[in-house]
This record gives C-alpha cells, sequence and structure tokens, in this order.
C-alpha cells in the first residue's frame, strides 16, 4: 500500500491545507521522521495575493502563487505526498482520527487544520481580475502600504468600515468608508469619521471595474472612482471539520487553541487563518512551527 492509501495503517500526522501553514508544518514534521499525508484542496488564500512585500525574506515583493510554489518545493525534498482532495469529515474512534473525503480516507494519531478562510467579495464583475490587479485588496495589514496615497475606499458595516479607514488613513489623506448597513448618516458614527479625516458614504447601487479601479454608482446617481477597493465583509472561516467534535471558537467561527496550537479537542492542532489570531503569512508559519513541534513532543518517541 502506497503512503497515500492509508486507510488500513495509522499515520503520525494528517496535515489539513496547504498553504503557507499547513506545508510549513508538514516541512517540520518531515523533518522529525514522522509519517504524515497533506491533504489540499487548493483553495489558499495565498493564491490571490498578485505580490507580497511583507513577506520576510522577499524585499522586492513575492506573488502567493509563487510563495506557495517555494513551500511546496521545500517540502517535496521531504518526499511527503501531497493529496489535492477535500476533507468532507473529520471523526474520531478512539484515540484515532479519520478523515474523509468523498472516496478515501486517512487514519492518524493527530491532526494539523490549516483550511483557512473564504473572504465574502463584494458583487463586482471580474472580481477575482480585480484582485490581481490591485483594484480590490483584501488586506491592509498586507499592503497598505501599496495603497499609499492611493483614492481608497473600504466597504463594510459603518463601524467596521470607519475603523479600517482610519487605519489606511496612515497610508493615505484619501479614504472613504461606504456603509452597507444604512448607518451611513448616523451623526455620532458621521462625527467620528469626519474626526478622523473620512468620508463617509451609504451603499452604492452598483459596482463596475472602471480604468484600473472601482467605480461606486450612489443612490442619489453621482458616481465615485476609488484607486482601490477594500472589502470588509467578512469572512467564512473554514473550521466546520471540527463543529461535530465539540471544538471551542470565537463569535465569528475561529478555531480558539492554547500556547501550543492545540485545540479544545486534544490532539487536533490549528493554525493559519482558522486559528482567532492576526491572518497573516509569517503568523501562519510561526504557528506551524510551533503546532508541529508540539505534535512531535506529543507522539511515541521515534528513535533510529
Amino acid at each position: 500500500m502506497s503512503a497515500l492509501d492509508t486507510a488500513d495503517t495509522v499515520l503520525d500526522c494528517l496535515v489539513i491545507g496547504g498553504g503557507p501553514g499547513g506545508l510549513t508544518a508538514a516541512t517540520y514534521l518531515a523533518r522529525f521522521g514522522r509519517e504524515l499525508v497533506i491533504v489540499d484542496a487548493g483553495h489558499s488564500r495565498a493564491r490571490w495575493i498578485p505580490a507580497s512585500h511583507n513577506c520576510p525574506g522577499f524585499p522586492f515583493g513575492v506573488a502567493g502563487n509563487e510563495l506557495l510554489g517555494r513551500f511546496r518545493e521545500h517540502v517535496a525534498q521531504y518526499h511527503v505526498p501531497v493529496v489535492e482532495d477535500r476533507i468532507e469529515r473529520l471523526e474520531r474512534e478512539g484515540d484515532i482520527f479519520i478523515a474523509s473525503t468523498s472516496s478515501r480516507k486517512w487514519r492518524a494519531q493527530s491532526i494539523i487544520l490549516a483550511t483557512g478562510v473564504v473572504d465574502l467579495l463584494p458583487d463586482i464583475e471580474g472580481a477575482e481580475d480585480a484582485i490581481a490587479s490591485g483594484a480590490i485588496r483584501l488586506c491592509a495589514v498586507c499592503d497598505g502600504y501599496e495603497a499609499k496615497d492611493d483614492a481608497i475606499a473600504v466597504l463594510g458595516r459603518c463601524e467596521e468600515a470607519i475603523g479600517h479607514a482610519e487605519f489606511l488613513r496612515t497610508f493615505s489623506r484619501d479614504v472613504t468608508a461606504i456603509a452597507t448597513d444604512g448607518l451611513a448618516n448616523d451623526p455620532a458614527l458621521r462625527d467620528r469619521a469626519a474626526a478622523s479625516g473620512v468620508v463617509l458614504l451609504a451603499a452604492p447601487d452598483r459596482w463596475r471595474l472602471v480604468d484600473g479601479g472601482c467605480e461606486a454608482q450612489l443612490p442619489d446617481g453621482s458616481r465615485r472612482r476609488f484607486d482601490t477597493l477594500y472589502p470588509v465583509l467578512g469572512s467564512d472561516v473554514q473550521s466546520f471539520l471540527l463543529a461535530p467534535l465539540g471544538a471551542a471558537t470565537d463569535d465569528a467561527g475561529a478555531l480558539i487553541v492554547d500556547d501550543h496550537m492545540q485545540t479544545s479537542v486534544p490532539g487536533v492542532y490549528a493554525i493559519g487563518d482558522v486559528v482567532s489570531a492576526l491572518n497573516q503569512i509569517s503568523v501562519a508559519v510561526g504557528q506551524a512551527a510551533i503546532a508541529a513541534t508540539a505534535v512531535h513532543g506529543r507522539l511515541p518517541r521515534n528513535p533510529r
């Protein structure tokens, strides 16, 4: 039986998710001499990144897919199997976890969950192309610097949009918060926005891509073009696999972990954006090192 077909054997660890966090954890575990498999659905949030300029070691920037390629190349040196599939169910049988896709299963003593989040995007035709060009950006912490002096819009619930707009005022004088919840005329919120140098507008009737930016058609018939649009519409945290096991989450559905990245389910660890923490590649990579080392320490010794 190959390393990929492990339904009748027990892995030391199954890593679910092949983004920067999952691939880093797998690299550590492989170097610890552990038997593992990565199962990856191919939806890493990192693939959206046109160019990251705050990723350590890449002073001139690196595209998300290039970065993922480097992480994959690294783990491939240790012959870790990477299976392109989606885990649909995670169960526990005594001390063993059973992870299932629609057609196969793996058994493992421990799990590292690195399934991330799925961003909710505005209704704009060609949104993926807009992300690739920088007309839509998903992370002000990552790339607010690259939007420096742009005409920036932040789209979301009023208070959240204003909060993100205030953060982005570090980078631009021209920042607009666009409220999706009908509170754009609330006097206290308007005063808060004005005090921060932020324009506050009601949600537009429609969006479209124009001249490399995003144009909003406002309810009064006027149009406003922005170089960059930051949607803060929330995200779908991919923690559903642990729901049947009773894993603790925060109000947004992100997993709560201890200092070793272990969830409230013993033997299951979580890293990256699926965890309640700062959503950054550098954070996910650090969490991966912590989790993989904890998994290695938890497992029976494996002397040569």
